[in-house]
Protein backbone atom coordinates (compact mmCIF):
# COMPACT_ATOMS: atom_id res chain seq x y z
CA UNK A 1 0.00 0.00 0.00
CA UNK A 2 3.37 2.85 0.87
CA UNK A 3 4.66 1.63 -2.23
CA UNK A 4 1.44 2.34 -4.28
CA UNK A 5 1.01 5.82 -2.31
CA UNK A 6 4.44 6.62 -2.59
CA UNK A 7 4.64 6.25 -6.73
CA UNK A 8 1.01 7.93 -7.15
CA UNK A 9 2.17 11.00 -4.99
CA UNK A 10 6.19 10.68 -7.23
CA UNK A 11 3.59 10.65 -10.37
CA UNK A 12 1.88 13.68 -9.11
CA UNK A 13 4.96 15.84 -8.13
CA UNK A 14 6.48 14.82 -11.45
CA UNK A 15 3.79 15.85 -13.54
CA UNK A 16 3.43 19.04 -11.69
CA UNK A 17 6.96 20.08 -11.66
CA UNK A 18 7.37 19.15 -15.43
CA UNK A 19 4.14 21.53 -16.50
CA UNK A 20 5.52 24.15 -14.21
CA UNK A 21 8.96 24.25 -15.76
CA UNK A 22 7.70 23.90 -19.29
CA UNK A 23 5.23 26.60 -18.99
CA UNK A 24 8.30 28.85 -17.29
CA UNK A 25 10.74 28.37 -20.32
CA UNK A 26 7.26 29.51 -22.85
CA UNK A 27 8.72 32.72 -23.75
CA UNK A 28 12.33 31.52 -24.04
CA UNK A 29 11.64 28.86 -26.60
CA UNK A 30 13.07 30.41 -29.91
CA UNK A 31 13.56 34.24 -30.29
CA UNK A 32 10.66 34.65 -32.27
CA UNK A 33 8.25 33.52 -29.20
CA UNK A 34 10.23 36.04 -26.84
CA UNK A 35 9.71 38.59 -29.42
CA UNK A 36 5.94 38.15 -30.43
CA UNK A 37 5.43 38.86 -26.39
CA UNK A 38 6.22 43.25 -26.92
CA UNK A 39 3.56 45.40 -26.85
CA UNK A 40 2.62 47.17 -30.45
CA UNK A 41 4.62 50.36 -30.57
CA UNK A 42 2.84 53.90 -30.20
CA UNK A 43 2.16 54.67 -33.62
CA UNK A 44 1.26 58.26 -32.93
CA UNK A 45 -2.25 58.50 -32.58
CA UNK A 46 -4.77 58.73 -29.19
CA UNK A 47 -7.87 57.13 -30.47
CA UNK A 48 -9.41 55.86 -27.06
CA UNK A 49 -10.27 57.40 -23.89
CA UNK A 50 -9.27 55.54 -20.48
CA UNK A 51 -10.95 55.31 -17.37
CA UNK A 52 -8.19 54.13 -14.58
CA UNK A 53 -9.41 52.67 -11.61
CA UNK A 54 -7.66 52.55 -8.33
CA UNK A 55 -9.57 50.95 -5.28
CA UNK A 56 -7.61 52.10 -2.33
CA UNK A 57 -8.60 51.00 1.49
CA UNK A 58 -5.98 52.33 3.96
CA UNK A 59 -3.40 53.39 1.24
CA UNK A 60 -2.50 56.59 2.73
CA UNK A 61 1.80 55.90 2.60
CA UNK A 62 1.54 55.03 -1.39
CA UNK A 63 -1.54 56.34 -2.65
CA UNK A 64 -0.50 60.08 -3.76
CA UNK A 65 3.03 58.44 -5.21
CA UNK A 66 0.76 56.64 -7.66
CA UNK A 67 -1.42 58.92 -8.79
CA UNK A 68 0.73 61.95 -9.41
CA UNK A 69 2.70 58.76 -11.56
CA UNK A 70 -0.29 58.06 -13.35
CA UNK A 71 -0.47 62.12 -13.99
CA UNK A 72 2.42 61.89 -16.15
CA UNK A 73 1.39 59.60 -18.66
CA UNK A 74 1.76 60.88 -22.20
CA UNK A 75 -1.75 60.39 -23.43
CA UNK A 76 -4.47 63.41 -23.52
CA UNK A 77 -7.08 61.42 -23.02
CA UNK A 78 -7.72 59.49 -19.53
CA UNK A 79 -9.31 60.31 -16.18
CA UNK A 80 -8.10 58.78 -12.95
CA UNK A 81 -10.52 57.35 -10.61
CA UNK A 82 -10.25 56.77 -7.10
CA UNK A 83 -12.58 54.36 -4.60
CA UNK A 84 -12.57 54.63 -0.95
CA UNK A 85 -14.69 53.21 1.37
CA UNK A 86 -16.97 55.13 3.08
CA UNK A 87 -15.30 53.98 6.56
CA UNK A 88 -11.26 54.96 5.64
CA UNK A 89 -11.75 58.63 6.62
CA UNK A 90 -7.87 59.07 5.58
CA UNK A 91 -7.42 57.72 2.43
CA UNK A 92 -11.05 59.03 1.21
CA UNK A 93 -9.31 62.75 2.58
CA UNK A 94 -6.27 62.09 0.55
CA UNK A 95 -8.20 60.83 -2.75
CA UNK A 96 -10.46 64.47 -2.30
CA UNK A 97 -7.36 66.36 -2.09
CA UNK A 98 -6.08 64.86 -5.01
CA UNK A 99 -9.34 65.70 -6.94
CA UNK A 100 -9.38 69.12 -5.87
CA UNK A 101 -5.25 69.59 -7.10
CA UNK A 102 -6.40 67.99 -9.75
CA UNK A 103 -10.03 68.66 -11.20
CA UNK A 104 -10.83 66.93 -14.28
CA UNK A 105 -8.36 64.61 -14.37
CA UNK A 106 -8.83 62.91 -10.70
CA UNK A 107 -12.27 62.09 -9.83
CA UNK A 108 -12.91 60.09 -6.02
CA UNK A 109 -16.11 57.64 -5.43
CA UNK A 110 -17.38 56.74 -2.57
CA UNK A 111 -17.82 52.90 -1.67
CA UNK A 112 -20.81 52.27 1.08
CA UNK A 113 -20.94 48.44 0.94
CA UNK A 114 -20.76 46.92 4.21
CA UNK A 115 -18.89 44.80 3.38
CA UNK A 116 -15.78 46.09 2.08
CA UNK A 117 -13.20 44.04 -0.77
CA UNK A 118 -11.78 45.26 -4.58
CA UNK A 119 -14.46 43.68 -6.69
CA UNK A 120 -17.23 46.00 -4.71
CA UNK A 121 -15.19 48.71 -4.87
CA UNK A 122 -14.21 48.07 -8.69
CA UNK A 123 -17.99 47.83 -9.30
CA UNK A 124 -19.45 51.33 -7.35
CA UNK A 125 -16.84 52.68 -9.52
CA UNK A 126 -17.88 51.15 -13.24
CA UNK A 127 -21.07 53.81 -13.65
CA UNK A 128 -19.03 56.06 -12.99
CA UNK A 129 -16.48 55.52 -15.97
CA UNK A 130 -16.83 58.17 -18.85
CA UNK A 131 -13.56 56.10 -20.70
CA UNK A 132 -13.76 53.73 -23.87
CA UNK A 133 -11.49 51.56 -22.02
CA UNK A 134 -11.17 50.81 -18.17
CA UNK A 135 -7.94 49.98 -16.64
CA UNK A 136 -6.83 48.78 -13.14
CA UNK A 137 -4.70 49.57 -10.97
CA UNK A 138 -3.83 49.11 -7.29
CA UNK A 139 -2.88 51.92 -5.47
CA UNK A 140 0.34 51.23 -4.81
CA UNK A 141 1.31 50.73 -8.10
CA UNK A 142 4.53 52.68 -10.09
CA UNK A 143 3.06 53.31 -13.58
CA UNK A 144 4.94 53.82 -16.70
CA UNK A 145 4.45 57.49 -18.20
CA UNK A 146 4.42 55.44 -21.92
CA UNK A 147 2.14 52.62 -21.29
CA UNK A 148 -1.19 53.72 -22.26
CA UNK A 149 0.05 54.79 -25.42
CA UNK A 150 1.20 51.32 -25.91
CA UNK A 151 -1.77 49.87 -24.57
CA UNK A 152 -3.85 52.12 -27.02
CA UNK A 153 -1.99 51.31 -30.35
CA UNK A 154 -2.40 47.30 -28.87
CA UNK A 155 -6.14 47.61 -28.95
CA UNK A 156 -6.16 48.92 -32.36
CA UNK A 157 -3.66 46.94 -34.14
CA UNK A 158 -5.32 43.24 -32.91
CA UNK A 159 -8.69 44.37 -32.41
CA UNK A 160 -8.48 43.61 -28.88
CA UNK A 161 -11.25 43.29 -26.34
CA UNK A 162 -8.98 42.98 -23.37
CA UNK A 163 -5.23 43.71 -23.02
CA UNK A 164 -3.00 42.94 -20.19
CA UNK A 165 0.20 44.37 -19.14
CA UNK A 166 3.37 43.35 -17.43
CA UNK A 167 3.45 43.89 -13.49
CA UNK A 168 6.68 43.18 -11.26
CA UNK A 169 7.20 43.39 -8.16
CA UNK A 170 10.78 45.24 -7.52
CA UNK A 171 12.11 45.66 -3.74
CA UNK A 172 13.81 42.14 -4.48
CA UNK A 173 16.96 42.24 -1.63
CA UNK A 174 14.33 43.59 0.95
CA UNK A 175 14.07 39.95 2.44
CA UNK A 176 14.66 35.82 1.89
CA UNK A 177 11.59 35.22 0.69
CA UNK A 178 11.38 38.92 -1.28
CA UNK A 179 13.53 37.38 -4.07
CA UNK A 180 11.18 34.46 -4.75
CA UNK A 181 8.01 36.59 -4.80
CA UNK A 182 9.82 38.97 -7.60
CA UNK A 183 10.87 35.48 -9.69
CA UNK A 184 7.54 34.67 -9.71
CA UNK A 185 6.13 37.19 -10.98
CA UNK A 186 9.00 37.87 -13.45
CA UNK A 187 7.64 34.06 -14.92
CA UNK A 188 3.91 34.66 -14.97
CA UNK A 189 3.69 37.94 -16.36
CA UNK A 190 6.86 37.30 -18.83
CA UNK A 191 6.58 33.81 -20.45
CA UNK A 192 2.57 31.89 -18.45
CA UNK A 193 0.29 34.58 -19.43
CA UNK A 194 1.49 35.08 -23.20
CA UNK A 195 1.24 31.03 -23.51
CA UNK A 196 -2.48 31.08 -21.47
CA UNK A 197 -3.70 33.87 -24.10
CA UNK A 198 -1.82 31.73 -26.93
CA UNK A 199 -4.03 28.64 -25.75
CA UNK A 200 -7.45 30.85 -25.26
CA UNK A 201 -8.10 31.14 -21.68
CA UNK A 202 -6.11 33.87 -19.40
CA UNK A 203 -6.74 34.10 -15.92
CA UNK A 204 -6.30 38.04 -15.86
CA UNK A 205 -3.58 39.42 -13.55
CA UNK A 206 -4.99 41.86 -10.64
CA UNK A 207 -3.87 45.14 -12.06
CA UNK A 208 -2.76 46.46 -15.22
CA UNK A 209 -5.73 45.28 -16.91
CA UNK A 210 -7.53 46.70 -19.79
CA UNK A 211 -11.19 45.91 -20.96
CA UNK A 212 -13.60 47.53 -23.37
CA UNK A 213 -15.55 49.66 -20.88
CA UNK A 214 -19.13 48.40 -22.77
CA UNK A 215 -17.93 44.44 -22.73
CA UNK A 216 -17.23 44.74 -18.86
CA UNK A 217 -20.12 46.33 -18.10
CA UNK A 218 -22.25 43.89 -20.80
CA UNK A 219 -21.29 41.23 -18.67
CA UNK A 220 -21.86 42.74 -15.19
CA UNK A 221 -18.66 43.84 -13.96
CA UNK A 222 -16.64 41.80 -11.48
CA UNK A 223 -17.66 39.29 -9.04
CA UNK A 224 -17.99 40.87 -5.62
CA UNK A 225 -17.66 37.70 -3.57
CA UNK A 226 -15.04 36.38 -5.48
CA UNK A 227 -11.50 36.67 -3.32
CA UNK A 228 -9.67 36.50 -7.21
CA UNK A 229 -11.80 39.09 -8.96
CA UNK A 230 -9.33 39.14 -11.46
CA UNK A 231 -9.22 35.35 -12.48
CA UNK A 232 -12.63 35.10 -12.73
CA UNK A 233 -13.11 38.39 -15.37
CA UNK A 234 -10.73 36.52 -17.30
CA UNK A 235 -12.10 32.84 -17.21
CA UNK A 236 -15.54 34.30 -17.75
CA UNK A 237 -14.18 36.85 -20.81
CA UNK A 238 -12.43 33.49 -22.52
CA UNK A 239 -15.39 31.44 -22.11
CA UNK A 240 -17.26 33.85 -23.65
CA UNK A 241 -14.55 34.14 -26.45
CA UNK A 242 -13.32 38.09 -26.01
CA UNK A 243 -9.70 38.70 -27.64
CA UNK A 244 -7.09 39.17 -24.73
CA UNK A 245 -3.99 40.42 -25.85
CA UNK A 246 -1.03 39.95 -23.66
CA UNK A 247 1.91 42.94 -24.11
CA UNK A 248 5.12 42.82 -21.94
CA UNK A 249 8.19 44.88 -21.96
CA UNK A 250 10.15 45.56 -19.15
CA UNK A 251 10.55 49.24 -19.43
CA UNK A 252 6.54 49.11 -19.32
CA UNK A 253 5.79 47.07 -16.76
CA UNK A 254 3.57 48.39 -13.28
CA UNK A 255 5.76 48.39 -10.18
CA UNK A 256 4.93 47.00 -7.10
CA UNK A 257 6.18 46.00 -3.67
CA UNK A 258 5.99 42.41 -2.36
CA UNK A 259 4.67 41.71 1.11
CA UNK A 260 6.32 43.39 3.89
CA UNK A 261 5.96 40.26 6.21
CA UNK A 262 5.87 36.31 5.99
CA UNK A 263 2.87 36.50 7.44
CA UNK A 264 1.55 38.92 4.94
CA UNK A 265 2.70 37.05 2.11
CA UNK A 266 0.96 33.81 3.60
CA UNK A 267 -2.71 35.79 4.23
CA UNK A 268 -2.62 37.17 0.11
CA UNK A 269 -1.43 33.55 -1.03
CA UNK A 270 -4.37 32.69 0.96
CA UNK A 271 -6.58 34.52 -0.37
CA UNK A 272 -5.39 33.51 -4.00
CA UNK A 273 -5.79 30.66 -3.59
CA UNK A 274 -9.12 30.64 -2.26
CA UNK A 275 -10.26 32.87 -4.80
CA UNK A 276 -9.03 30.24 -7.80
CA UNK A 277 -11.05 27.52 -5.63
CA UNK A 278 -14.17 29.75 -6.00
CA UNK A 279 -13.57 29.96 -9.69
CA UNK A 280 -13.16 26.49 -10.22
CA UNK A 281 -16.31 25.77 -8.61
CA UNK A 282 -18.10 28.41 -10.31
CA UNK A 283 -17.86 26.28 -13.40
CA UNK A 284 -17.56 29.32 -15.64
CA UNK A 285 -14.46 27.42 -17.32
CA UNK A 286 -16.62 24.49 -18.81
CA UNK A 287 -17.99 26.79 -21.49
CA UNK A 288 -14.72 27.01 -22.74
CA UNK A 289 -15.15 25.99 -26.43
CA UNK A 290 -12.95 23.07 -26.86
CA UNK A 291 -12.10 20.02 -24.21
CA UNK A 292 -7.92 21.26 -24.96
CA UNK A 293 -9.01 24.84 -23.31
CA UNK A 294 -11.48 23.28 -20.50
CA UNK A 295 -8.59 21.29 -19.83
CA UNK A 296 -6.02 24.04 -19.07
CA UNK A 297 -8.67 25.61 -17.03
CA UNK A 298 -9.39 23.07 -14.71
CA UNK A 299 -5.48 22.16 -14.57
CA UNK A 300 -4.38 25.77 -13.96
CA UNK A 301 -7.40 26.88 -11.14
CA UNK A 302 -6.38 23.51 -9.30
CA UNK A 303 -2.60 23.46 -9.46
CA UNK A 304 -1.85 25.13 -6.29
CA UNK A 305 -3.66 23.01 -4.59
CA UNK A 306 -2.52 19.78 -6.10
CA UNK A 307 1.06 21.33 -5.54
CA UNK A 308 -0.11 21.66 -1.94
CA UNK A 309 -1.21 18.00 -1.63
CA UNK A 310 1.85 16.76 -3.48
CA UNK A 311 4.19 18.79 -1.05
CA UNK A 312 2.70 17.79 1.95
CA UNK A 313 2.58 14.05 1.85
CA UNK A 314 5.51 13.63 -0.66
CA UNK A 315 7.97 14.15 2.80
CA UNK A 316 6.73 11.44 4.84
CA UNK A 317 5.62 9.00 2.17
CA UNK A 318 9.93 9.15 1.79
CA UNK A 319 10.30 8.45 5.39
CA UNK A 320 7.46 5.73 5.34
CA UNK A 321 9.14 4.10 2.28
CA UNK A 322 12.40 3.84 3.36
CA UNK A 323 11.42 2.28 6.77
CA UNK A 324 9.31 0.16 5.12
CA UNK A 325 11.61 -2.12 2.87
CA UNK A 326 10.62 0.01 -0.46
CA UNK A 327 11.41 -1.51 -3.90
CA UNK A 328 14.58 0.11 -4.76
CA UNK A 329 13.30 0.97 -8.02
CA UNK A 330 10.82 2.66 -6.60
CA UNK A 331 12.77 3.92 -4.32
CA UNK A 332 14.47 5.85 -6.75
CA UNK A 333 11.63 6.93 -8.46
CA UNK A 334 10.41 8.97 -6.16
CA UNK A 335 13.72 11.90 -6.13
CA UNK A 336 12.54 12.36 -9.70
CA UNK A 337 10.22 15.27 -8.55
CA UNK A 338 13.77 16.47 -6.48
CA UNK A 339 15.38 16.48 -10.14
CA UNK A 340 12.99 18.11 -11.93
CA UNK A 341 12.92 20.80 -8.99
CA UNK A 342 16.49 20.99 -9.39
CA UNK A 343 16.47 21.83 -13.10
CA UNK A 344 13.90 24.11 -12.38
CA UNK A 345 15.96 26.05 -9.53
CA UNK A 346 19.27 26.32 -11.76
CA UNK A 347 16.77 27.68 -14.77
CA UNK A 348 15.69 30.34 -11.76
CA UNK A 349 19.21 30.92 -11.55
CA UNK A 350 19.50 31.86 -15.19
CA UNK A 351 16.23 34.00 -15.07
CA UNK A 352 17.50 36.03 -11.92
CA UNK A 353 20.47 37.00 -14.50
CA UNK A 354 18.31 38.07 -17.08
CA UNK A 355 15.40 39.76 -14.41
CA UNK A 356 18.89 41.89 -13.17
CA UNK A 357 19.97 42.38 -16.34
CA UNK A 358 16.37 43.81 -18.01
CA UNK A 359 15.86 46.06 -14.76
CA UNK A 360 18.96 47.40 -13.76
CA UNK A 361 19.45 45.79 -10.11
CA UNK A 362 22.27 44.53 -8.90
CA UNK A 363 22.48 40.50 -8.55
CA UNK A 364 25.19 39.34 -6.61
CA UNK A 365 26.35 35.42 -4.99
CA UNK A 366 24.68 35.98 -2.02
CA UNK A 367 20.93 36.28 -4.16
CA UNK A 368 21.99 33.28 -5.95
CA UNK A 369 22.58 31.36 -2.31
CA UNK A 370 19.17 32.81 -1.11
CA UNK A 371 17.18 31.90 -4.54
CA UNK A 372 18.39 28.01 -3.85
CA UNK A 373 18.02 27.74 -0.14
CA UNK A 374 15.38 29.64 -0.33
CA UNK A 375 13.60 26.91 -2.25
CA UNK A 376 12.23 24.35 0.43
CA UNK A 377 11.03 27.26 2.81
CA UNK A 378 9.09 29.10 0.48
CA UNK A 379 7.45 26.43 -1.32
CA UNK A 380 6.48 25.53 2.51
CA UNK A 381 5.04 28.88 2.87
CA UNK A 382 2.73 28.05 -0.27
CA UNK A 383 1.92 25.02 0.56
CA UNK A 384 0.49 26.22 3.91
CA UNK A 385 -1.31 29.03 2.44
CA UNK A 386 -3.06 26.44 0.11
CA UNK A 387 -4.16 24.04 3.02
CA UNK A 388 -5.66 27.33 4.91
CA UNK A 389 -7.23 28.32 2.02
CA UNK A 390 -8.98 24.96 1.17
CA UNK A 391 -10.04 25.28 4.78
CA UNK A 392 -11.25 28.33 4.79
CA UNK A 393 -13.34 27.28 1.67
CA UNK A 394 -14.73 24.18 3.24
CA UNK A 395 -15.63 26.79 6.78
CA UNK A 396 -17.04 29.34 4.69
CA UNK A 397 -15.25 31.79 5.09
CA UNK A 398 -14.37 34.40 3.00
CA UNK A 399 -13.48 38.02 4.52
CA UNK A 400 -10.96 39.90 2.48
CA UNK A 401 -7.98 39.80 4.13
CA UNK A 402 -6.24 43.32 2.99
CA UNK A 403 -2.59 43.56 2.02
CA UNK A 404 -0.47 46.69 3.95
CA UNK A 405 1.35 48.76 1.28
CA UNK A 406 4.21 51.17 2.35
CA UNK A 407 5.98 52.03 -0.51
CA UNK A 408 9.23 50.18 -0.33
CA UNK A 409 9.86 49.61 -3.87
CA UNK A 410 9.31 53.24 -4.44
CA UNK A 411 13.56 53.67 -3.71
CA UNK A 412 15.99 53.83 -6.87
CA UNK A 413 13.48 52.98 -8.94
CA UNK A 414 12.21 56.18 -11.07
CA UNK A 415 14.64 57.17 -13.29
CA UNK A 416 15.07 54.05 -14.57
CA UNK A 417 11.32 53.75 -15.11
CA UNK A 418 10.74 56.52 -16.31
CA UNK A 419 13.33 56.22 -19.37
CA UNK A 420 11.80 55.63 -23.24
CA UNK A 421 11.21 52.32 -24.03
CA UNK A 422 9.88 53.23 -27.98
CA UNK A 423 12.25 51.29 -30.44
CA UNK A 424 13.67 49.19 -27.76
CA UNK A 425 13.47 45.36 -28.08
CA UNK A 426 10.98 43.20 -26.39
CA UNK A 427 14.11 41.56 -24.35
CA UNK A 428 14.52 45.13 -22.77
CA UNK A 429 18.24 45.36 -24.14
CA UNK A 430 18.76 49.08 -25.58
CA UNK A 431 20.88 48.74 -28.86
CA UNK A 432 21.08 52.80 -28.82
CA UNK A 433 23.96 53.38 -26.60
CA UNK A 434 21.76 54.68 -23.91
CA UNK A 435 22.85 54.21 -20.29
Amino acid sequence: MVSVLLLAMTALNSLTAAVTLWWMLHAWRTPATLEGTAFSEPDGRHDLTFSLLVPARHEEKVLRHSVERMLASDHPHFEIVVVTGHDDPGTTALARALTAEHPGRVRTVTDHHARKNKPRALNTALPECRGQIIGIFDAEDIVHPELLSHVDRTFRRHGADVVQGGVQLINYSDSWYALRNCLEYFFWFRSRLHLHARKGFVPLGGNTVFVRARLLRDTGGWDGDCLAEDCDLGVRLSSLGARIVVGYHPGLVTREETPGSLRGLYKQRTRWNQGFLQVLRKGEWRRLPTPGRRLLARYTLATPFLQAAAGLCLPPLLVVGLLDETPLPLAFAAWLPALLLTAMTAFECAALHDFGRQYGLRIGPVHYLKLCAGTPFYALVLAAAAVRAVWRECTGRTDWELTEHTGAHHHGCAPAHDRAVRGTPADGTDHTGAP
